[in-house]
């Protein structure tokens, strides 16, 4: 296997999206087996040893799910990520599938799973030092957003690349290599914001964040409010003022997190496993019920609304989603 030829596997996993909610689980299990063969050599792995923390990580940066299935939530993706990434057999070594074990958690541990990276793929990432940093940040373009990557790869024990991926090609002018002590990168251009975009959403806010008021300037710029989209970037969220939010720094990583939301309604709502125990804490927590202002003499379009249900069933941390 060629590292384009990974690059265009992973680029078109297969995922359900019911209702239109977004399922990150087999990019995450593949971010969380990129760290594990970056550790240890191998990605090799029984199935009870990838439970407790792939599942912690799907609930972290997935959408909410009810409490009595998040505990087994790695089995999806450790039964169903594509055959010609992954191989998953039983103690014996006979091969499983979906008609073997379904997505049971409990299933996987009674025959003994183990899954790894398919050879090719095991051996691509040995010798071709570039490969599991250009995987992870086409894993991360695709199916998150910036706020969430340095969490999502401590979890997963990987590296943050800084680089740029967005196609498997990697057409690119070439970045480093031996004689600057690391690998050859090729920098392509990932998907960029509209021109003016932020600019346009700050000025909308009056520059200040629309949860909490922030509006900190040096001199005439503003410092720690940014450009916020509702329906993140990576899942098909466009550039409009109805699927944006000026807030500061923190309450923009709050909002992509899943502990702040807005209702229909356009007032903010925290959820119910936020925890604090200082006052700082508790002005989040203040928050809870507060009009969330129109963008400055501009009406918001209908999608707007569709916008706040996919954060609302996508993002938010709903009652009863357990939490890592």
């Amino acid at each position: 296997m060629k590292r384009a030829e990974l690059l265009d596997t992973l680029r078109r996993l297969r995922q359900a999206h019911p209702g239109g909610v977004r399922a990150p689980h087999k990019p995450l299990l593949l971010l969380w087996l990129l760290g594990r063969h970056a550790r240890l050599g191998t990605s090799a792995v029984a199935y009870p040893q990838a439970e407790e923390p792939v599942s912690r990580m799907i609930n972290d940066f997935g959408p909410a799910v009810g409490r009595a299935t998040a505990v087994q939530r790695a089995a999806m993706p450790f039964v169903h990520l594509e055959r010609s990434l992954w191989s998953l057999c039983d103690a014996t070594g006979r091969e499983l599938g979906p008609q073997d074990v379904g997505d049971s958690g409990a299933a996987l541990r009674r025959v003994g799973a183990v899954g790894r990276l398919r050879p090719e793929v095991e051996r691509l990432l040995t010798e071709d030092p570039s490969a599991g940093p250009v995987a992870v940040r086409l894993l991360l373009d695709l199916h998150f957003t910036p706020t969430l990557e340095a969490a999502i790869c401590e979890q997963a024990g990987v590296g943050l690349p800084d680089l740029a991926v967005a196609e498997p090609d990697l057409d690119g002018p070439a970045i480093g290599g031996p004689d600057l002590g690391g690998p050859v990168f090729r920098l392509v251009q990932r998907r960029v914001r509209a021109a003016g975009f932020a600019a346009d959403v700050l000025r909308a806010f009056d520059h200040a964040c629309a949860f909490c008021g922030y509006d900190g300037k040096l001199g005439r710029h503003p410092v720690g409010v940014e450009a916020a989209h509702i329906r993140w970037h990576s899942q098909g969220g466009p550039d409009v003022l109805a699927n944006a939010f000026a807030l500061c720094s923190l309450h923009h990583a709050l909002f992509d997190f899943g502990v702040l939301g807005v209702t229909e309604d356009r007032t903010v709502r925290i959820s119910p496993h936020f925890r604090t125990d200082s006052p700082a804490g508790e002005a989040v927590r203040a928050l809870h019920d507060r009009p969330v202002p129109l963008p400055h003499g501009r009406p918001v379009a209908p999608r707007g609304h569709d916008y706040l249900r996919w954060h609302d069933r996508s993002v938010f941390k709903h009652e009863g989603h357990p939490l890592g």
